[in-house]
């Protein structure tokens, strides 16, 4: 029951949209392959009785090919939101940074939707500066859990992992101050560990080197990288390893300054192969400094 990737690529797209025409020459050029490969691999498809053609460029995926998506499906989503967010001051000074409203609506709860809409439902946000307040979206999502970080304003945000290290396995990880407009981004399988990026021709921001599409470097600017985003996803297998790997890093000289990413991209990472997500411009936004929120939203322009 294994599925190559580009397999699982188009069985994830017909899952999420039904009702969606899918040519092959669209499906071609989302996924950056030949029209020929498109056609042969929709043939291997539809050859297993994984997806059955109904006409018009639409496809359902059959009850034998939601069965060999099962083992790819996504177990809890992880949200990392503990720290001050200083550079938002200052909304900030009394108000977590992944509670700010934009355009009305919490910034956290942009990704929360999102996870739901991909049909998650164990959902832990790991809280620390005013976590108290964080009670507010319990109301609309009432099957949020919370871990408590008391060494959040200790420690950079691999304190946060340390405290879920035990959760990774088929996780998503998500920084809890990314605006999402896409929420397809966020899905209810996954192939492969991987971090969304999108491919620039330079930045000052983190980023990542990749090779074969997997990461190889991350690093702060650089040129013909993939911007980075806090949105990654954990396989199994790779969660096991994290739960060791964070302890050891944690616990290491100087390891409280790490950021969490560092752990699986830098220190340990010999021990995973990381595949970069492309996202494009527009489905992600992260808002780090009080004057880029002024320019999203203009409420805070007084």
């Amino acid at each position: 029951m294994n599925l190559t990737l580009l397999q699982f690529e188009l069985l994830v797209r017909i899952e999420r949209h039904p009702k969606q025409k899918h040519s092959q020459r669209e499906l071609a050029k989302a996924l950056d392959v030949s029209l020929g490969v498109i056609n042969k691999t929709m043939k291997e498809l539809s050859d297993r009785e994984l997806i059955m053609p109904m006409g018009n460029s639409k496809y359902e995926i059959t009850l034998k090919g939601y069965e060999w998506l099962e083992p790819y499906r996504v177990k809890r989503a992880i949200f990392m939101a503990a720290g001050f967010g200083s550079r938002m001051v200052p909304v900030t000074l009394n108000t977590p940074k992944p509670l700010i409203k934009v355009c009305g609506k919490r910034i956290i709860e942009t990704l929360l939707d999102a996870v739901l809409a991909a049909g998650i439902q164990d959902i832990i946000i790991v809280r620390g500066y005013l976590g108290e307040q964080f009670d507010v979206l319990l109301k609309q999502y009432p099957m949020i859990k919370f871990i408590e970080n008391p060494i959040y304003n200790e420690s950079n945000n691999i304190s946060s992992a340390y405290m879920m290290r035990d959760l990774i396995e088929n996780a998503y990880v998500l920084e809890s101050d990314l605006v999402l407009y896409n929420p397809d981004i966020i899905r209810k399988y996954e192939y492969t560990s991987n971090y969304t990026g999108m491919k620039v021709d330079v930045t000052d921001d983190w980023c990542f080197e990749t090779k074969n599409n997997v990461i190889t470097k991350v690093k702060v600017g650089g040129k013909q990288v993939h911007h980075m985003y806090g949105i990654s996803y954990w396989t199994k297998e790779d969660g096991l390893k994290l739960r060791q790997d964070i302890d050891a890093v944690f616990h290491m000289p100087g390891g409280k300054e790490h950021y969490w990413d560092e752990v699986a991209l830098r220190e340990c990472m010999d021990h995973y192969a990381v595949h970069v997500r492309p996202v494009a411009k527009g489905d992600v936004v992260e808002i780090d400094t009080f004057n880029e929120l002024k320019q999203i939203d203009p409420v805070y322009n007084v």
